[in-house]
């Protein structure tokens, strides 16, 4: 596999960020086109690390990652691919891999609400993406699928809610997609200014 600095992963999608911020976190991108090619051995290992090293509310660590990588889970692949939308099916299938994000949503110690499952999950799953870009790869989380499908497809118990699916893998060219999509794999990458999100000093609505 190319080094990250050479790979297509980490060319030509860097953000256009307004202050300096770490060139790993710039090159970090959500591709729709891959050329289907498996993990590199060790990768998903690689990445999965990186989740558990995320912060988390009381250490309680409420993520966990259902993986089903095309070359070594086949069936569990088509049953995650087959809950996604049909939009992103017709893009995910070529991932190296396809995981779904689940998050505790109850305090194994004392039943109570988690109020921060969702938000931790999202923090470990931050982490596995830049590890991926780390290494080469780009991941591409998506709401686009069916939870109570996935639920079931999985046997994902009560007290844990499906948040996101991931397609991983090396990024492909954006020709290898039809024309809307390819479209949007080229635009301009654009994000809200900071003095939008960011109150300095209390709530400006």
């Amino acid at each position: 596999m190319s080094h990250p600095e050479t790979s297509r992963a980490a060319t030509g999608r860097e953000a256009p960020a307004a202050h300096p911020i770490e060139p790993l976190i710039a090159r970090r991108w959500s591709p729709r086109s891959f050329t289907g090619a498996p993990l590199p051995p060790g990768a998903i290992e690689r990445l999965l690390e990186a989740a558990r090293w995320a912060a988390s509310s009381n250490n309680l660590q409420p993520w966990h990652f259902i993986v089903a990588r095309r070359d070594a889970e086949k069936e569990a692949f088509e049953r995650l691919l087959g809950v996604l939308s049909p939009n992103n099916q017709s893009w995910a299938r070529q991932a190296g891999a396809l995981l779904l994000s689940v998050a505790r949503t109850h305090n194994p110690n004392n039943g109570n609400p988690l109020r921060h499952g969702w938000h931790d999950t999202g923090a470990a799953t931050a982490l596995l993406a830049l590890q991926a870009t780390a290494i080469g790869l780009q991941a591409h989380a998506m709401a686009g699928y069916d939870a109570a499908a996935a639920r079931s497809a999985f046997g994902i118990p009560e007290r844990f809610d499906p948040v996101a699916a991931i397609a991983i893998g090396e990024v492909g060219p954006p020709e290898a997609l039809p024309e809307a999509l390819a479209a949007r794999e080229t635009a301009p990458r654009q994000r809200r200014p900071i003095e939008e999100f960011a109150f300095f000093g209390g709530w400006r609505g």
